[in-house]
């Protein structure tokens, strides 16, 4: 909304951040009118563009605002194939005289005006709009507007038309000009069809809709040289079609279009007055009957859809828009508009005055009866009822009823909330009727939640706060009293009243404080009282300290006694409780009541001191605490020992071992208690579960022993014992793990037998300074003896190191020698019973060389060398020679034969004129010989017949100026990675390299690196900027000379393919470095060229 006279500015904004250009803008007033051929003195368009934030702005500023500039305006914008739009309303208040002609200014926008004059311009003569031509060019969204505009009656049969037009003509023979593709000609008018023939003596033939015309008064030819022309007299509708003539085989078509002429507004809308709800007919004629018109309120065009408030009515030439009952928001500027003209007109609808023919009045009722507002005006409009301000809906209590001028307010049952001033206000009216409505109450106490006895219980101790609801209006006065004594709003127990409800608060309660108290209310409309009984109640007492009587593994068994008082409140059950004895935590054992006073406290830690104490529970709450029971610890026996065997019997003695037991628990194990008893002995029992028991055991150990293995001593020959064995530990002593079978004493001879090892039945080899440590097992009682011997003398124990144990014998040598070989003997002997067993130990080393080499003969390419095995073979076998020769000149040794087992061998393929040496190496399992023997002579291999003569050859002189084999390569690199350049020059004495810049040298820069390697020189540019492009240069100087080559580079910035151009760069380093290695073989191939070259012609 604006004021006359004002400059309003409407702004779009387009965010434009994935448009490559700008989007497109159009302004439009009402449905069709585009703005941008209005822009003058009181209409501007505006754009900018931000590139920070890639917005485009579009504005569009209506300077000095007149009241008929009101409307509905819209924005469009579309980028391609995307489009949004957005539309509002302008209204302009106050009044300012029309425009009357609207050619003041060019950017005036009383559109009504200019459509006014499009009235009177259509009497003038209008020039030739050619609609086939608007169509072919419009954009097909505007294709309806065209329609309209033109009264164009069959849209779709023009656009098919329009469409097979479009199709490309093929260029034909027989026409020199054929007929355009479309025609126009108003309703009533002439239209001429020309056609200019190539060859004038052709027949022609003009055709309509495919039938042939014929002359007549309507249709006449006409003919001019090559020309040929059909004029069409006074057209119709029917002459809408497509014509086409032939010349021979050949056609030629068009499209000829007949327009109605424009609608024009003969008689316009005029300013219409009324009241809401009457009957408004706003209405125009046109030129023509049934005409299309369109009807517009304040710029939008209105629709005669069923559901719409506005009927339109067509009678001939009259057009009349109807609003059956009219409404505050009716009133706005009404326009029609035809093809050929526009009027509008102001609707203005008002408020009848309002009188009150029955006021509402004021009431009051009692609490449940109903409430019945009533009042009536003389206007029949809505309204809408208040209380208290607040609107009132109705609902399931709320009646509401409007009929006619009457207006009613029911409320069937009243409830305190209802009272209040009331107040009925009319729609659209600035006026209000009040009432005000008093609803009275006797006053009640509401004691449903005490029960029926009313009885409240309090613990001792706590506070209680008992609050009585009470209702009654007015509101009531509250009287608490005990006995006789009535209770203030003061002191530990007090009244408190609220206006819903009264408090009994006691702070502190006590047993005294149990007993019936009285409340009583009282108003002017009634009287009510009540007896409310107060029980005080309390946790039973602690229960005495409960006794453990029994203890296990990890549980046991306590007991205790009730608690002495039990509150006022039967006891429900106990809680028990548990802690370590050097802790202070105590956790909870049972989430549910115990109901006896006997518990088993379970998973407990063995071996650990323990407390428990006990709490009684009733319905009011827990006791405190029992005192903590006395100090436990819960502790259990081991398993019985495990795998009890006999290890050893002798004449007076049985030695008996065992396996610890599988479980031993916290308490841990102090010992073992060995136990037996005589077979026979009037003790003895057996049992078929437990094997033999017996009441009278002996036991062997009076101290305990921790050892798994113990001798009972003292024991007759030949009498037969049964032993157990028990673990002990704190909590007592195992069950016993019984020998299943009795015992004979008396010992038992075992024969001797040694268990040689698999790998100790053949030689036994070991190299010089390794250790040798031999376990050999034997078997044999009693008391088996074990004695060695070496080669058949007894072993120097000086040197090995051999123990013995009741098992098994350990022969030990720390660093073996040579001396250390032979046959050992071990004989192993119980009694009069003996085993024996052989063991051979063979100590190596690397063999001495051959005695003496000697060269047998020589002839032609061929040695003869014969030599004498060593005289020490290491202690072990001769696995073969090694045979090596030396030139004279050189006496660098080469390997000519391997592992050669003969003690001669024939040397061949000896280069004539040489002088040769030969050496042997003997070698064994070990290796070679550390030395080799050598022929005391050397043997020539001379060349039959003249003895040559070697000619003396003079220094060839091999300098060079420096030569750039390979140039450098003009290349490019990318910023930020390694790029490197390469050439390969060539010069005797070796040249000097230098590297520049832009004709300067690189000296003494982090950001190079150079590199020379048999020629190939390189230079290496540490992520390179586009700063250090330029001209590259690479010198080479000795003292015969210097040569220069160059190439340029280009280094160019990271573009957003940064992981191809990675890959490039990573390319390009393997491309160089392969070319690296390439020149350094081209260069090494040169010089060895150049070389050989040059040797070649110095010979010659």
């Amino acid at each position: 909304r604006k004021d006359s006279g004002g400059t309003i500015t409407f702004i779009a904004k387009v965010e434009a951040k994935d448009l490559l250009r700008k989007p497109n803008v159009k302004w439009f007033k009402g449905k069709w009118m585009d703005l941008a051929s209005k822009a003058g003195k009181h209409l501007q368009l505006k754009e900018s563009f931000e590139r920070h934030t890639k917005i485009h702005t579009f504005e569009m500023h209506i300077i000095q605002a007149k009241e008929n500039f009101a409307g509905n305006y819209r924005c469009e914008v579309s980028y391609k194939d995307k489009f949004d739009s957005c539309s509002f309303d302008l209204e302009v208040t106050g009044k300012i005289p029309l425009v009357g002609d609207g050619q003041d200014d060019a950017g005036e926008l009383d559109f009504s005006g200019l459509l006014k004059r499009r009235e009177i311009k259509q009497q003038e003569e209008e020039p030739e709009v050619d609609v086939w031509e608007l169509l072919k060019n419009a954009n097909p969204s505007e294709y309806e507007k065209i329609a309209f505009q033109y009264g164009i009656t069959d849209l779709r049969g023009m656009l098919k038309r329009l469409k097979r037009m479009r199709r490309e003509v093929k260029k034909s023979a027989a026409f020199a000009k054929g007929l355009d593709p479309a025609y126009q000609v108003d309703k009533g008018g002439k239209v001429r069809f020309m056609v200019e023939l190539a060859d004038p003596t052709v027949e022609l033939k003009w055709y309509k809709n495919g039938q042939e015309i014929r002359p007549s008064a309507k249709y006449i030819f006409e003919h001019k040289g090559n020309q040929r022309i059909l004029f069409i007299n006074n057209c119709t509708m029917t002459d809408d079609a497509r014509y086409y003539v032939t010349a021979g085989d050949e056609k030629c078509s068009t499209e000829l279009f007949v327009r109605d002429p424009p609608i024009l507004v003969t008689k316009g809308l005029e300013d219409t007055n009324t009241y809401v709800g009457e009957r408004v007919e706003l209405s125009c004629e046109v030129s023509e009957d049934d005409a299309n018109v369109k009807w517009f309120k304040n710029g939008v065009e209105l629709t005669n859809e069923p559901k719409s408030r506005y009927r339109i009515k067509v009678e001939g030439k009259k057009h009349t828009l109807i609003i059956e009952e009219a409404a505050k928001n009716d009133s706005a500027t009404y326009s029609v508009m035809t093809t050929g003209g526009q009027s509008e007109a102001k609707l203005s609808v008002d408020l009848r005055p309002l009188k009150i023919s029955l006021a509402l009045e004021d009431q009051t009722v009692r609490l449940g009866q109903e409430i019945h507002l009533k009042c009536e005006i003389s206007e029949n409009v809505q309204g809408k009822w208040y209380k208290n301000g607040q609107l009132v809906e109705a609902g399931d209590r709320v009646k509401l009823y409007h009929k006619g001028r009457i207006h009613r307010f029911i409320i069937a049952s009243s409830a305190v909330d209802d009272e209040g001033e009331y107040m009925f206000v009319p729609d659209a009216y600035n006026i209000n009727i009040p009432c005000k409505v008093h609803v009275v109450d006797p006053p009640r106490l509401h004691l449903d939640g005490l029960g029926d006895d009313n009885t409240v219980t309090v613990v001792a101790g706590s506070k209680l706060r008992l609050e009585i609801p009470i209702t009654g209006e007015p509101t009531p006065k509250v009287m608490w009293s005990k006995g006789d004594k009535w209770i203030t709003d003061s002191g530990r127990i007090r009244a408190e009243t609220y206006p819903d409800s009264s408090c009994l608060v006691i702070d502190t309660a006590e047993r005294e404080d149990s007993g019936p108290f009285r409340i009583t209310l009282k108003n002017e409309a009634g009287e009510d009282t009540a007896l409310i009984n107060i029980k005080v109640v309390d946790v039973p007492d602690p229960p005495q300290a409960p006794n453990v009587t029994e203890v296990g593994e990890d549980w046991c068994v306590m007991t205790w006694e009730p608690p002495a008082n039990d509150g006022g409140s039967p006891i429900l059950g106990y809680f028990i409780e548990r802690k370590k004895k050097q802790s202070s935590r105590w956790m909870r054992l049972n989430f549910e009541l115990c109901k006896e006073t006997t518990f088993e406290p379970k998973k407990m830690i063995e071996g650990v001191a323990y407390e428990v104490r006990v709490f009684a529970v009733n319905a009011i709450g827990i006791s405190k605490p029992s005192m903590p029971s006395k100090a436990f610890v819960p502790l259990a026996v081991t398993s019985p020992p495990t795998l009890l065997a006999v290890d050893g019997v002798t004449d007076t003695s049985v030695t008996m071992k065992w396996r610890p037991p599988d479980h031993i628990g916290a308490a841990g194990l102090d010992g073992y208690v060995i136990e037996y008893c005589f077979e026979g002995s009037n003790s003895q029992k057996w049992s078929d579960t437990t094997g033999a028991v017996s009441d009278e055991w002996i036991v062997a150990n009076p101290e305990l022993t921790d050892k798994m293995k113990f001798t009972i001593n003292g024991l007759p020959t030949g009498s037969k014992i049964l032993v157990r064995v028990k673990a002990v530990n704190a909590a007592g002593a195992s069950e016993p793990r019984y020998h299943p079978q009795p015992i004979l004493v008396k010992e038992v001879i075992e024969p001797p037998k040694i268990r040689l090892p698999r790998h100790l039945k053949q030689t036994y080899t070991r190299r010089v300074g390794e250790t040798v440590n031999l376990v050999i097992p034997f078997q044999g009682k009693p008391r088996a003896k074990v004695s060695w011997k070496k080669n058949g003398a007894p072993v120097d124990k000086n040197q090995i190191n051999i123990r013995n144990t009741e098992n098994d014998t350990i022969i030990f040598i720390r660093k073996a020698e040579r001396s250390h070989s032979g046959k050992y003997d071990m004989k192993v002997k119980v009694e009069n019973l003996e085993d024996k067993a052989t063991i051979d130990i063979q100590i190596v080393d690397r063999p001495g060389p051959p005695e003496v080499v000697m060269i047998e003969d020589v002839w032609g390419e061929n040695v003869n060398l014969s030599w004498k095995p060593p005289k020490d073979d290491g202690n072990a076998a001769i696995t073969g020679y090694t045979i090596q020769k030396a030139d004279k000149k050189s006496m660098e040794w080469f390997t000519v034969v391997e592992h050669y087992h003969r003690t001669s061998a024939t040397i061949n393929e000896l280069v004539i004129g040489n002088e040769y040496y030969f050496r042997i190496f003997a070698e064994n399992m070990c290796g070679l010989s550390e030395d080799a023997t050598m022929t005391k002579e050397s043997a020539l291999i001379a060349k039959d017949g003249k003895v040559y003569k070697y000619p003396v050859y003079e220094d060839f002189d091999f300098s060079e100026r420096p030569l750039f084999t390979q140039p450098l390569v003009n290349t490019f690199a990318i910023a930020g990675y390694n790029a490197t350049l390469n050439c390969s020059v060539r010069g005797n004495p070796k040249p000097k390299i230098t590297w520049m810049k832009n004709k300067v040298i690189i000296m003494n820069d982090p950001r190079y690196r150079m590199f020379s390697n048999q020629g190939v020189c390189t230079l290496e540019i540490r992520k390179p900027s586009p700063y250090d492009g330029g001209t590259y240069t690479c010198r080479a100087i000795n003292e015969l000379g210097e040569a220069e080559v160059d190439c340029k580079l280009e280094v160019k910035g990271k573009s957003f393919k940064s992981l191809q151009i990675h890959c490039f760069s990573e390319y390009h380093q393997s491309r160089s470095q392969k070319y690296e290695r390439q020149m350094q073989r081209k260069v090494q191939k040169t010089l060895l060229k150049i070389s050989q070259e040059k040797i070649i012609a110095w010979l010659g």
